[in-house]
């Protein structure tokens, strides 16, 4: 899934790469003509002018008609030494009210054009310069391409955009239903299991081996009510955090090696209260301590610290393991990473669906360093 979504985004990029590149091209070719039919038009309009004021007893119907048909291409008129002398295509309106209006155009002019100058004398040097701007077309002509490139890159965007939701919600589907299906194969043997264990507690067999197989047909029956909460909306209730923490971390301690230290560091109160799903959390604490454990090789300290802040309550769990490489930290909570010889590599993908998506929290590595440790954090809104 993830290598045909990269495909598309591959196929859509170079789509639109051949698309604006193609449309630059072009719409810088057609940018350039109408630049060069612009100054032949200011050159005949120059041409029509210098002709009117050469000679004004000639037959002057053809320059006139030159003069007056150029109404789009605005243009500045000024003397030898620049001043303005006169103007046409420019806003009249806004020249009137602003004195600055005139030179700031004409600064924009001379940055754009080189001037076409009618020499009227040579002694002493009499001429006139005329300064001329571009199109309202020509603009748009130079710009389209920008336009037309966010409109493709939104375009881009949405396409990817709507796959990425799509197989989003296709991976949410196949967890909910895998969940589902553990929950209800789990089901029928578990029963089966505790109708076995309440026959043994009535028979002659040592209950202190009955307690111990109860607790692990009662930690059968938390598996399957975890993969069952998975496959549907969990239901959150007000826990105290700490003990919840505790308690987790006693079930883990009893079953770590003797070399592990076990520290929980809280905030100072008796009780935190959070919303949260009892058994989801457990299991999400559980992961984290399992691979902790399982980084430190048999010796170390894990330390739990959990800080009560304004608007959320932050749990870290530090180890003092092996860490985890810097190639490695993007892809520790994608299914299937794993770098132990057993296991699926499921563990910090479910934990980390079970915070964001259902206790709207945050899990991520909030720091690691190989041959020192490893601190992954929880963040739970209040």
């Amino acid at each position: 899934m993830i290598r045909a979504l990269l495909n598309w985004r591959s196929l859509l990029a170079l789509i639109a790469i051949v698309i604006v590149s193609a449309t630059i091209f072009y719409s810088q070719y057609l940018a350039r003509k109408i630049a060069v039919d612009e100054r032949k038009k200011v050159e005949m309009w120059v041409a029509a002018s210098k002709a009117i004021l050469s000679d004004p007893g000639m037959d002057l119907t053809l320059p006139n008609l030159i003069r007056n048909g150029q109404q789009s291409i605005p243009i500045i008129e000024t003397n030898e030494a620049d001043s303005i002398m006169g103007y046409i295509n420019l806003d009249s309106a806004q020249a009137e009210k602003d004195r600055n209006y005139l030179y700031h155009e004409l600064k924009k002019f001379r940055s754009e054009n080189g001037p076409l100058v009618i020499k009227l004398s040579d002694s002493p040097y009499i001429a006139n310069r005329y300064y001329y701007g571009h199109t309202s077309l020509l603009d748009e002509v130079r710009y389209y391409p920008l336009v037309q490139l966010c409109i493709v890159f939104l375009f881009i965007f949405f396409i990817i955009y709507t796959i990425t939701i799509r197989n989003t919600a296709t991976q949410n589907q196949l967890w909910a239903g895998m969940a589902k299906e553990t929950a209800h194969q789990l089901g029928t043997p578990v029963s089966s299991l505790e109708g076995w264990v309440e026959m043994l507690k009535e028979s002659q067999i040592d209950q202190r081996t009955v307690l111990e197989i109860q607790k692990d047909v009662d930690r059968l029956k938390l598996v399957s009510d975890r993969f069952g909460k998975i496959g549907s909306i969990p239901q959150l209730e007000e826990r105290d955090l700490i003990v919840q923490i505790k308690n987790m971390v006693e079930y883990i301690r009893k079953r770590a090696a003797g070399r592990v230290q076990f520290i929980v560091n809280g905030p100072g109160e008796d009780q935190l209260k959070a919303h949260i799903s009892g058994p989801l959390f457990d299991w999400v604490i559980e992961n984290l301590l399992k691979n902790a454990l399982d980084a430190m090789e048999g010796k170390g300290s894990i330390t739990i610290t959990i800080q009560d802040q304004e608007k959320e309550i932050l749990v870290d769990v530090t180890d003092t393991g092996k860490g985890i490489a810097a190639r490695n930290l993007q892809k520790v909570f994608k299914p299937g990473f794993t770098t132990k010889k057993r296991g699926w590599g499921l563990g910090l993908s479910l934990s980390k669906r079970i915070i964001e998506q259902y206790h709207k929290g945050q899990l991520f590595v909030r720091w690691s360093e190989p041959g020192k440790g490893t601190t992954f954090r929880v963040m739970l809104k209040k």
